[in-house]
């Protein structure tokens, strides 16, 4: 701990790397300190360069060139990307060390013969994977093809099923949805899509009525809290996250684990997976692995939202193959077709403007030119407009959604005005400033990243381990005392230590990407100049999507026009769509 601690290393991080190297600790790092960047240890590449740097170690070192390819690799896993181009990783790795681009190219070679990364050439190009992401997209990809040989028994007498549900709920389907319904109970897989409205659930409800006359399980689950618990209220059946699904565990180091799995198969003759455009590639393969052999796999999502905040491009992939059914149902129907946030949405991911002028439906846009004003608005409109005319509250009902953390309209600074404004400083509500967030008691907060050791018990007494990205609550109390924060989300009480509040934020204000799978009452959304990056049309149409009753824009017409306009999709490096479609038995 004493030599580390002269680098930075916390004590903490000292203990992680006694576990990990014992006795020899010190004089590896002295020799390598790049060996800290093991994925366990949560060090980095950056950290770890500092240290070399203060032994004075050459720029072209082999232990560095090494360490700053897998650093470029592993982080862009971070940017969405399962691999990428061996020109662009070579580029982009010697232009960050500093290092000529042949000695990169030969450092890379190495790698690639050890087995430490993973070659692979879709239509002539080579393409560089991390072994845990290539094992991942390769299994998915075969066993998604055994399923295909495999399939599930199909059930007979559809057509009669569908006119019985028919002529018992009064419910007339369209032919889109026939079609998903028999694909579903004929074939092993089915893809479901298609925008809001166009009567996804009610087709999925069908599937899993006749799914059940059948005598079958069907088991349901969705990548978040709140998808699930919407899944539930939409079909009427339990829908569990997929995470506790496959009852995550945890291994001797600390790494979160699937128990169900190959050795461990689900339960059931149906498996239906909701908000799937949100579902990774690690995700992804610990779901297959955990079907049984003849289960019937239905995937239901929308292409047109963004991908996952995870690695891999799943949905796109799995239609862009061609190798499954898919059905998209484009019919919006005719009660959906009264609600502006319905046919606003479908107007905007078809590249038309949406229609910004009525005033009395669930949609509505309120021009301001001003940030301060757009800010101003937002704020009242929380606190007093939709509380009084609609009894909504700014704890659990209305949700600003920005496009970005950053500026006057990010949520950075917007969740420092809503909290003041909701849920001001009062005397004997406690406070507490972490990594330079104020947090009181009261606040709307989010958990930012999987914590897997989190405690947690429901008011029913029943208690387990685990908090996602994305989970939202409130702080019930802030005990200074024993260093501990008490935070109510939905049925569940979670206690926090202090230190694990780096991983929470203010979430009277979240970003588009982190509402993905959310649905809320009422949605605000600022339009005003943001990042280029930032402004397209499955951002703004992702946004809109989120509103259930009301969606409230504010800000300028050409910055709507910015975002519709604006059809660039960002490119994700991803191999599954190749490993369904084509041979690779010589990868390096």
């Amino acid at each position: 701990m004493l030599y580390l601690s002269k680098f930075g290393i916390t004590p903490e991080e000292a203990v992680r790397v006694w576990k990990l190297f014992g006795p020899q600790s010190a004089e590896m790092v002295e020799n390598d300190p790049y060996c800290l960047c093991d994925e366990s240890l949560e060090i980095g590449f950056n950290r770890a360069d500092s240290i070399a740097a203060s032994l004075e170690m050459p720029k072209d070192n082999n232990c560095r060139i090494r360490a700053g390819l897998l650093h470029v690799l592993k982080h862009n896993i971070y940017n969405g990307h399962t691999c990428l181009p061996t020109d662009k990783l070579i580029s982009t790795s010697a232009k960050l060390l500093g290092t000529e681009f042949e000695l990169t190219s030969d450092t890379l070679e190495a790698l690639k013969a050890e087995k430490s990364v993973i070659s692979v050439s879709f239509k002539g190009r080579e393409f560089i994977f991390t072994p845990k992401q290539y094992r991942s997209e390769v299994y998915s990809a075969g066993r998604l093809n055994m399923m295909l040989s495999f399939p599930a028994q199909p059930i007979i007498g559809v057509d009669d099923y569908i006119s019985e549900i028919e002529n018992t709920f009064q419910i007339q389907y369209a032919d889109g949805q026939k079609l998903a319904i028999k694909q579903a109970l004929s074939k092993g897989i089915l893809i479901l899509t298609g925008g809001p409205g166009t009567g996804k659930t009610t087709t999925l409800n069908a599937i899993i009525k006749i799914l059940k006359l059948k005598g079958e399980k069907v088991l349901l689950a969705a990548p978040t809290g709140r998808a699930a618990k919407r899944m539930s209220e939409l079909t009427g059946q339990e829908a569990k996250t997929i995470h506790r699904l496959l009852e995550v565990e945890w291994n001797e180091n600390d790494i979160p684990v699937f128990s169900k799995n190959e050795k461990n198969l689900l339960d059931c003759d149906a498996l239906v997976i909701d908000e799937l455009s949100m579902v990774d590639t690690v995700i992804f393969e610990a779901l297959l692995r955990a079907l049984p052999l003849g289960c019937r796999f239905i995937m239901v999502g929308d292409c047109n939202q963004l991908p996952s905040v995870g690695p891999g491009n799943v949905l796109s992939d799995l239609i862009a193959a061609k190798r499954f059914p898919v059905v998209q149902l484009n019919e919006i129907f005719r009660q959906s077709m009264q609600s502006l946030i319905v046919t606003n949405a479908h107007k905007i991911v078809n590249g038309y403007m949406p229609e910004l002028n009525i005033r009395n439906n669930d949609f509505f846009f309120m021009p301001y030119n001003n940030s301060d004003e757009i800010s101003s608005i937002i704020v009242d409109l929380c606190k007093f407009r939709l509380t009084a005319s609609y009894g909504y509250s700014p704890f659990t009902d209305i949700q600003v959604l920005s496009p970005s953390r950053k500026g006057k309209l990010g949520t950075k600074e917007l969740n420092k005005k809503l909290q003041s404004a909701i849920n001001p400083k009062e005397k004997g509500k406690n406070e507490i400033v972490i990594n330079g967030i104020l947090f009181r008691e009261g606040d709307k907060v989010m958990q930012t990243k999987n914590d897997y050791n989190l405690t947690w018990t429901k008011f029913d007494g029943t208690s387990g381990e685990g908090v996602f990205n994305g989970d939202m609550g409130t702080i019930c109390d802030i005990n200074r005392r024993s260093s501990t924060v008490t935070v109510q989300m939905e049925d569940r009480i979670v206690l926090y230590e202090m230190e694990a509040l780096s991983e929470v934020e203010l979430s009277y204000a979240i970003t588009i990407h982190k509402s993905q799978g959310n649905e809320f009452p009422a949605v605000i959304i600022p339009m005003y100049q943001c990042a280029p990056q930032l402004s397209y049309r499955n951002l703004l149409y992702t946004a809109i999507t989120r509103a259930k009753s009301i969606l409230i824009l504010i800000g300028t017409k050409k910055a709507i026009e910015k975002m519709v306009s604006n059809n660039k999709i960002s490119q994700r490096y991803s191999g599954l769509y190749y490993f369904l479609t084509e041979d690779h038995t010589n990868e390096k």
